[in-house]
């Protein structure tokens, strides 16, 4: 047998790297309510998400692509896997008795979740988009989980109202996503920067493989659907145009998925920015502000970045009913700058 060389060995020895239980539990000090309480809704997500993936990556093989037939609140067409993600979301954070309320796109109202232990109330409430994007899955394309998570502002001692989701996005404790791609990776932030962290399938581990994420100081990628481009602002138009100019920089290139997790992970990996403006038959916007808005917003601007929906930053927007819509824009700060500035001067 011939001798190892040791500078070979050394070469391909990598430190292992830190998976997301251990980073959870080395960082729930930064938490200004370190009960453990936050860590153990974490380790919900992240259950709960190896689950959805297990049934993202059979899709084709058992009876669960395709439509169900059913209009959710948003009268939009629901898909078997918007419905599979919402159930397996929903009992995996109900029957752990983790949070104290649950809200979800797939579903008209919140949840009210008692919790049997020692008579006392949780003290967070989730909002969820099960699974954003679900009009890919049928042509196998990246969809994924999106999540916001809030401390209650009602009493512990009654049970939560409304006006617990209702808040504003400011007041988000953590937010992430779960993205469903080529490999799967859980990105979040509990306001102290972004980390993400990529699943190994042959162990069921997640594994810090992206720390700190930040945008890079410029981006050349703009996200959005042109088909609707005779219907957007005035502004809009006029920022797509300055977009495909070859001068200064530009043409930037454009690159949109229909899934916003997939376009704000890819923008947000390369530098870009995503824009979902109104249009004439969604005055208000598409997406919702509290299942999709806020959470993006809140990891664009802990990654360097900005959101906003034209007129003001997204976070600071109030909320008046849980499935409340927004135009919104974000991704690099000087790229949602030039939005803004191309809204206000039309």
């Amino acid at each position: 047998m011939k001798p190892t060389n040791p500078r070979l060995a050394k070469k391909h020895t990598k430190a292992p790297k830190k998976t997301l239980g251990e980073f959870i539990i080395e960082n729930q000090n930064q938490f200004g309510y370190s009960t453990g309480e936050l860590s153990r809704l974490l380790n919900a997500i992240k259950l709960a998400s190896k689950a959805v993936n297990h049934e993202v990556n059979k899709a084709g093989l058992v009876d669960i692509i395709g439509s169900t037939n059913q209009i959710n609140h948003s009268n939009e067409e629901q898909q078997k896997l918007d419905v599979f993600a919402n159930q397996v979301f929903k009992r995996a954070l109900i029957n752990r008795q983790i949070v104290c309320g649950f809200a979800s796109e797939e579903e008209d109202d919140f949840v009210v979740i008692s919790s049997s232990k020692n008579n006392s109330q949780n003290n967070y409430v989730i909002l969820i988009d099960p699974l954003d994007g679900s009009s890919n899955i049928d042509t196998n394309a990246s969809v994924g989980t999106i999540f916001s998570i809030y401390r209650r502002v009602t009493s512990s001692d009654k049970p939560v109202s409304e006006s617990d989701f209702l808040q504003k996005g400011i007041n988000q404790v953590a937010a992430g996503y779960i993205l469903y791609g080529t490999s799967t990776m859980l990105v979040y932030t509990t306001g102290f920067g972004v980390n993400g962290f990529t699943l190994n399938p042959a162990l069921g581990t997640f594994y810090l493989s992206h720390p700190n994420m930040k945008y890079p100081s410029s981006g050349n990628i703009y996200s959005i659907n042109e088909g609707n481009y005779f219907h957007f602002p005035k502004g809009i138009k006029k920022y797509i145009k300055y977009c495909q100019e070859n001068k200064n920089g530009r043409p930037y290139t454009s690159r949109y998925i229909g899934s916003l997790v997939s376009d704000f992970h890819r923008n947000l990996i390369k530098g870009g920015v995503y824009l979902y403006p109104s249009t004439l038959k969604n005055p208000n916007g598409k997406l919702r502000l509290l299942y999709e808005c806020n959470p993006i917003a809140f990891l664009s601007e802990q990654a360097g970045g900005a959101a906003t929906n034209g007129k003001g930053r997204i976070l600071e927007i109030s909320t008046e009913e849980l499935h409340q819509r927004t135009p919104f824009y974000c991704g690099n700060k000087a790229m949602v700058k030039e939005i803004d500035n191309f809204l206000k001067l039309s």
